[in-house]
């Protein structure tokens, strides 16, 4: 009854979906492209042979990179069929697989749509990046004999007790899962609590992704071209923080202690770099746009308005500050930046990414702040002391070494759940 009082709700909802996909479409054109996969039509044949990855937006169809070669090594008579729900994902999907993999929005759970999607593909199992979780969905899997691993499971405090409110709903969605793959004995104990049967302790994914050659390559040229001027990255930052940001650059300027950094900053979505770049000219910052070339020796910001470059920008800069974590936001993960042997400063928001962040603290590869005074005055504290500096570079790889492992463990509990299925 749970479940068909929450379809009842998403069939009334339908005029206000179709609104959000309009009201998104202002910046984002996209998402009124393929819109028909939303509910499920389809129109391209697929394979006999499919496996499905769900990996909802960007974060993670990049972290899905190694579990994806994994499945192709292990099942080389499969094609593997990509959903997700962004465009921006999409675009990463098409930037990271190329052709090799087949791809699709994932559409929204009404029962038809659902029923229409397995009835069209027909995988021969299904994986879900994180935490995924679609109470129609899973029944229909469920129902038609799909497997659905959850893979690289993460779950918060917070998440937690959200799915606990609507447990009659909730619970048996993650008790169709015919595995879970948790990052952390904190995550497993989370999902299992919630209704979860066969949870795995595996490690998290993205430390088992490689930063490309070229990205590292790229940074490397544009440090060269930069010479030796400090580079202060402030990566993936989100609504409210460039601000922050700002007026701790300004703070480090003013102190004179050291030569003025130059500030590189790379918004977390693409549709957000025109409204950072108008935050620059209303404070009348000089900057130059990643889109038109490098900054010039005198030019105080770079703005990153690039995708897919993330690796570069950690690759050029001698710390990065990893946003959504100065504000109440969860923060953005910090392991790419330990791959490219970046140090990191986060906030004190970093419930997404809990473990990742308390480990890369333990280890010396990352620092926390409370406020916007405290991110300059570590800033400031990382560029006057270059042994220092060089010691975090150092743990940062460190870390990011140790961590590795995670695909290996996943494609085991996946391999376990199809053969019990």
């Amino acid at each position: 009854m749970a479940r068909l009082f929450y379809s009842f709700v998403i069939y009334l909802a339908t005029p206000l979906i179709l609104l959000r996909l309009l009201w998104r479409a202002r910046k984002q054109p996209e998402y009124l492209r393929n819109l028909g996969e939303r509910w499920g039509f389809y129109r391209r044949p697929v394979p006999e042979k499919l496996i499905w990855v769900h990996a909802v937006s960007v974060g993670e169809t990049r972290a899905a990179q190694p579990l994806v070669e994994a499945l192709q090594r292990a099942w080389p008579d499969h094609r593997i069929l990509l959903t997700g729900m962004t465009p921006t994902g999409r675009a990463a999907g098409c930037e990271v697989y190329g052709d090799r993999l087949i791809r699709a929005y994932l559409p929204y759970d009404y029962p038809d749509a659902v029923d229409r999607f397995f009835r069209h593909f027909s995988p021969s199992f299904g994986v879900l990046m994180e935490t995924e979780l679609w109470p129609n969905l899973l029944a229909a899997a469920k129902r038609r004999g799909v497997p659905v691993v959850l893979a690289n499971a993460r779950l918060s405090e917070r998440s937690a007790r959200g799915y606990g409110k609507i447990a009659v709903l909730a619970g048996p969605a993650f008790s169709a899962l015919a595995a879970v793959a948790a990052q952390t004995p904190v995550d497993a104990r989370r999902l299992a609590e919630l209704g979860a049967i066969n949870v795995s302790v595996c490690g998290n994914l993205k430390f088992d992704v490689t930063p490309a050659p070229d990205r590292i390559a790229l940074g490397h040229a544009w440090r060269e071209a930069l010479g030796e001027r400090p580079v202060w990255l402030a990566a993936s930052t989100r609504e409210g923080e460039e601000a922050l940001v700002l007026a701790a650059w300004r703070m480090v300027a003013a102190s004179g202690a050291l030569p003025v950094p130059l500030l590189v900053i790379v918004p977390r979505h693409p549709q957000r770099f025109p409204e950072v770049a108008a935050l620059l000219a209303r404070n009348g910052v000089d900057f130059v746009r990643r889109s038109d070339g490098l900054p010039g020796s005198g030019t105080p910001v770079w703005l990153g308005d690039s995708m897919g470059e993330m690796a570069a920008y950690y690759t050029l800069a001698d710390i990065a500050f990893i946003g959504g974590s100065l504000l109440p936001l969860g923060g953005q993960n910090l392991i790419e930046a330990a791959a490219c042997g970046c140090p990191a400063i986060v906030g004190p928001h970093t419930f997404n990414f809990l473990q990742a962040t308390e480990d890369a603290i333990a280890a010396g590869a990352a620092r926390r702040v409370y406020d916007g005074a405290g991110l300059a005055a570590a800033i400031s504290q990382a560029f006057g002391n270059a042994g220092e500096l060089a010691e975090m570079h150092t743990a940062a790889l460190r870390f990011a070494a140790a961590h590795r492992g995670a695909t290996e463990r996943t494609v085991s509990v996946i391999r376990a759940a199809i053969a019990a299925a």
